[in-house]
């Protein structure tokens, strides 16, 4: 099962981005999804996906005055909120905290999400929401209770200063160690490339998580060799990105050294999928034994696809 844990479809152009193009809506994120992606030979889908709405749809709604704190996190949830109900076997919600919504609000809206909605993740952007993670403790703090209480997984965005560096997430991590605490971009983004930190708290912290998506490849498979094989979880962070090149940059791992590590294909599939469905309580799947095995899992999208070399071994 592959899952990719950080998604952003939206009706309207993302308001950090500025992308190019038309709003990236959850059709085409869904026809992202089902590729077919080449792994090992295999024609692949994306099963399922986490999203959330783009981090720059989240601020506009509060520096607008005549929104409530609630109303301001209903607004930007309601699009994703919408496709997890339209396509729930495809589509998790993952709500995004804000406390510039007030954080008796965010929190009451956490749980709100978790509960009614069945949301199974919490993101926390502390740069585009502009605070500081390891001294805004009375903004930060009863979102991480609520998390626990909750036993949902919290997704901090890294890689970015001065807000997102990973380390400053740090104090927080350690005080609670209930929580499961994913990285995301590996603490690669616009800011900078930290993505040693991310790995050394991994490496010294039980309940830290790398997200795969922004990692460099060479340092990837560094960090494969050592990190506990239950450590690095998939993300694309699509849009702006494209999923493909993220599967294959975990993909290589299975390739000779130095490119790769031989990585076997059962621990690809737990990086690709199956950790983070455990981490949420999903049921693992096996990776499919034979291209035919594959083709037949992706029903119709999968008629008249040929089996291709695999990527070659250097």
């Amino acid at each position: 099962m592959i899952i990719d844990i950080s998604c952003y479809p939206t009706d309207q152009v993302d308001l950090a981005w500025w992308h190019d193009g038309e709003p990236y809506r959850t059709e085409r994120l869904l026809e992202t999804m089902d590729g077919p992606y080449w792994v090992n030979g295999k024609p692949r889908r994306i099963d399922k996906a986490f999203v959330q709405p783009p981090q720059g749809n989240t601020i506009y709604t509060w520096t607008d005055g005549d929104l409530s704190g609630p109303e301001s996190i209903d607004r930007y949830h309601a699009y994703v909120l919408e496709a997890v109900r339209r396509h729930p076997d495809r589509l998790i919600g993952c709500y995004v905290y804000n406390p510039r919504c007030g954080v008796k609000a965010a929190v009451e809206g956490m749980e709100r999400y978790v509960r009614q909605h069945g949301f199974r993740m919490v993101q926390m952007q502390a740069n585009m929401h502009a605070y500081r993670p390891d001294r805004a403790l009375d903004w930060v703090r009863p979102a991480l209770a609520k998390a626990a209480e909750l036993k949902v997984p919290v997704k901090l965005h890294t890689g970015d200063g001065p807000y997102s560096i990973p380390t400053e997430w740090v104090p927080m991590i350690k005080e609670f160690a209930q929580v499961d605490f994913i990285m995301a971009h590996f603490g690669v983004q616009t800011g900078g490339v930290y993505c040693f930190e991310p790995y050394q708290w991994a490496m010294e912290l039980p309940n830290v998580y790398c997200e795969s998506g922004w990692c460099l490849q060479s340092r990837i498979v560094e960090f494969a060799k050592t990190l506990p094989k239950h450590k690095i979880i998939f993300g694309s962070d699509t849009p702006p990105n494209e999923p493909g090149m993220w599967l294959r940059l975990l993909e290589v791992l299975c390739t000779n050294p130095p490119q790769g590590l031989n990585l076997d294909e059962a621990t690809l599939e737990d990086y690709l999928g199956n950790n983070i469905a455990r981490m949420v309580g999903i049921e693992p799947t096996p990776v499919p034994a034979s291209f035919e095995e594959a083709r037949a899992l992706l029903g119709e999208r999968g008629r008249g696809l040929e089996p291709q070399p695999t990527i070659p071994l250097y």
